[in-house]
């Protein structure tokens, strides 16, 4: 085993059969899976190796089919700015004086949905106030959406870090 493979430093993407993202694990948790027949490799790290013949996993899919229910993904403030990447959708604005602003005002009756809210430095939700972007002149940078789910969160995360390029091969989402 390399020396500089922690347990926990290296990720693997797991893809269910059907290709779809499911988790995102430790590289020894996927060998295991790919040792133990249930998984193979789609994408491996050619500068590293588990053992001499065999390159450390990247990416990896199941054999069989695994159910997974359909949980939705919760409107918090952390989920908010980690859609919109800590960026206000104004200006551009990245730093820490961030808030979230409804673009059909709640004293209007806009509602707290993952279409209705957005990522705003305070600068801008002070001009923009109880308006609607196009009465305050101020366009959007992208329009709000729900996102897919936590797991794009991430993988995009390591996606735009540099760290897995390669997983946006199989990650729908934001970018």
């Amino acid at each position: 085993m390399p020396r500089n493979l922690g347990a926990g430093m290296v990720q693997v993407l797991v893809l269910n059969a059907s290709y779809e993202p499911l988790n995102i694990t430790t590289w020894r948790r996927a060998t295991v899976l790919m040792l133990k027949g249930k998984a193979e490799s789609l994408e491996e790290d050619a500068t590293q190796k588990i053992r001499p013949d065999t390159m450390l996993p990247t990416v990896i899919r199941l054999r069989q089919f695994v159910r997974v229910p359909f949980r939705e993904l919760p409107l918090t403030r952390r989920n908010i700015l980690q859609r919109d990447n800590n960026c206000c959708q104004y200006c551009g604005y990245t730093g820490d004086k961030l808030s979230i602003d409804h673009v059909f005002p709640r004293s209007r009756g806009g509602g707290d949905v993952w279409e209705n809210v957005t990522t705003a430095c305070l600068s801008c939700n002070v001009i923009k106030s109880n308006r609607t972007p196009q009465e305050a002149n101020m366009a959007l940078k992208r329009s709000p959406r729900r996102p897919l789910s936590n797991l794009s969160f991430e993988a995009n995360r390591q996606i735009n870090s540099g760290k897995h390029k390669e997983w946006s091969k199989y990650v729908i989402g934001w970018s």
